[in-house]
């Protein structure tokens, strides 16, 4: 990954471990509102997170930056990528294509995605979510948005055969309130949002926030506002040489955490993928080749 590809947020959390507790406390304050954080006035950043205003200008250099106006424009481009559609994000990608098939382009930039979001990934963060997930004794909710709705169709096929109490929350329904009225303290919601962001898909986690369930976020590198809300945050870098971003890396923690629930829940999933088998075999859906 090249410098240019790096967020702030990558900056940050490359960094945190050489932070001064000041500096820390600043970097968790510019992380919970990323990255809208930092556009104000410096003297403002440095209220916000209840530190002085030397100890902004510090971090800002160890994280490679001349100054604060710099920090800033690099956050400004975020922005912009962020709000980006499809045809502004085909067009800056056109201008610089190198000349290699758009297979191996591709692949590359894959690749780079998976090799920086694991690198980033806190492994106890996901056991913890993975644990939420597999535990029968709390409702789970799968919940996608527009674009992500795919993964959370995925997500919930193999959810219905290692676990009972789940629900599929279709976001881009009207719908959708109505099934927040099961919603109780302690259940969980796994959602899917990448930029951009679905208005549909925060409010939504505002309303189960605030019933008492635990959320379980899929975001990109900017993330989304459900961030703010989330127990925990699973971050995939997707970039690459299209007009869309690629949920590739999404995808790879997706199968993942079923690969993990599965093993959790590994006696009663056998059980149940043996009933389900006997159900195929009884509608004939399949063929068999014997």
């Amino acid at each position: 990954m090249t410098d240019e590809d790096r967020t702030i947020s990558d900056r940050i959390q490359e960094r945190l471990d050489d932070l001064t507790r000041a500096e820390r406390q600043l970097a968790l304050s510019i992380l919970e509102n990323y990255p809208a954080s930092g556009l104000g006035p410096l003297a403002a950043l440095a209220k916000g997170a209840n530190v002085s205003v030397p100890t902004v200008a510090r971090m800002v250099q160890k994280l490679g930056y001349k100054g604060y106006p710099d920090f800033q424009a690099d956050l400004r481009d975020e922005l912009g990528a962020i709000a980006k559609g499809p045809i502004a994000k085909h067009e800056t990608w056109a201008g610089a294509a190198p000349s290699e098939h758009i297979l191996n382009r591709f692949t590359d930039a894959v690749i780079d995605n998976i090799r920086n979001t694991l690198a980033h990934m806190d492994p106890a963060a996901f056991d913890e979510a993975c644990a939420w997930a597999a535990d029968q004794n709390r409702h789970l909710y799968i919940v996608g948005g527009r674009i992500t709705h795919t993964l959370a169709e995925y997500l919930f096929l193999h959810m219905q055969v290692i676990r009972p109490n789940l629900t599929h929350v279709q976001s881009t329904s009207n719908t959708w309130p109505h099934y927040l009225l099961n919603a109780e303290e302690g259940d969980v919601f796994i959602i899917f949002d990448v930029r951009r962001y679905e208005n549909n898909t925060l409010k939504l986690a505002e309303m189960a926030r605030a019933r008492g369930a635990k959320i379980i976020l899929f975001t990109d590198q900017w993330r989304s506002p459900v961030h703010r809300l989330a127990d925990i945050s699973l971050t995939s870098r997707i970039i690459v040489p299209s007009a869309w971003d690629s949920l590739a890396t999404p995808m790879l923690l997706v199968e993942s955490m079923i690969s993990a629930i599965q093993s959790l829940n590994w006696d009663a999933t056998k059980g149940r993928m043996e009933e389900l088998e006997e159900i195929f075999d009884q509608t004939k859906l399949f063929r068999k080749f014997t």
